[in-house]
């Protein structure tokens, strides 16, 4: 098992530093998070291969690993443009992750849940040209349902990934869109059997509990979605009912702390999420 650190609260830190920050911090892995200087939300990846080749070596003299990168593109949105850009994007970053030595990517289904035909049929368009690609790099890609994305519900993402019909794309749980999920860890867990390989680990609350005024958004109705990467046990995720359904099922791949909400304390957030990561383990394990 790999315990990695998404390191986007430390995203400023210049990218030859990032290594050894993040040995200091006590984690042996990263996730490749965008970026604006590497892989940028939604845009053309900015690094070069110079760049590429120094990061490496600095990942190597800390003693640091990629365990995967995660880059985010509108490859299932409905606008054919945006969707043919994100394909170009998708090629260059799987280049780099190539050329960082990585075998795993991560990222989310994207396209948009009140058109959800229009952008499954542009997801396949665009798996079609990039799952070749995938398997011919030797790169697993690991997919999550994310809120507002076509696909939301935990069971119904699984049975995307497991209609893909490819041993190089897998499925990945992120607890802090547990209730966006459907509110059913065990079950979803359960689902995806032997495609679960990949954990995103940080605490949310439950927006649908209180009659759904848990938080209250303003026009009534707004489809806004909102959730929380926060330190675990700070919100309503059942952190035993979780790790225990994943010694259930076998896990044995990648956990990453995802903590995004306390910029002004991230060394202190990412101490406590690497206690409370190993606590859980050896309560498990």
């Amino acid at each position: 098992m790999k315990i990695a650190l998404d390191p986007h609260m430390f995203r400023f830190t210049p990218l030859l530093e990032l290594p050894r920050l993040v040995a200091e911090l006590g984690f042996e892995w990263i996730e490749l998070s965008p970026r604006n200087d590497v892989l940028p939300f939604f845009n053309h990846p900015r690094i070069d291969d110079a760049t590429v080749r120094r990061f490496r070596a600095e990942l190597d003299a800390a003693g640091v690993g990629i365990a995967s990168v995660l880059p985010l593109y509108r490859w299932s949105g409905p606008d054919e443009d945006d969707r043919q850009a994100a394909v170009r994007y998708w090629k260059r970053a799987i280049q780099i992750t190539a050329d960082l030595g990585v075998d795993v990517m991560v990222s989310e289904f994207n396209g948009r849940p009140e058109a959800p035909g229009r952008s499954e049929g542009q997801f396949w368009r665009s798996m079609e040209e990039l799952l070749p690609i995938f398997e011919r790099e030797g790169i697993t890609l690991k997919l999550e349902p994310h809120p507002d994305d076509f696909i939301e519900d935990g069971h119904a993402a699984v049975d995307m990934v497991r209609g893909i019909n490819s041993p190089n794309v897998q499925f990945l749980y992120c607890t802090p869109h547990t209730f966006h999920m459907g509110d059913d860890a065990p079950g979803i867990i359960r689902h995806a059997g032997d495609l679960l390989t990949h954990v995103h680990l940080a605490d949310t609350f439950n927006h649908t509990a209180s009659s759904g005024l848990r938080y209250i958004v303003n026009p009534p109705g707004s489809p806004a979605r909102i959730h929380q990467h926060l330190d675990i046990g700070q919100g309503e995720v059942d952190w035993d009912e979780f790790f225990s359904s994943l010694k259930e099922g076998g896990f044995d791949g990648i956990l990453v702390s995802c903590v995004f909400a306390w910029e002004d304390r991230a060394r202190e957030s990412t101490l406590d999420m690497r206690d409370k990561i190993d606590e859980y383990l050896r309560k498990y394990w």
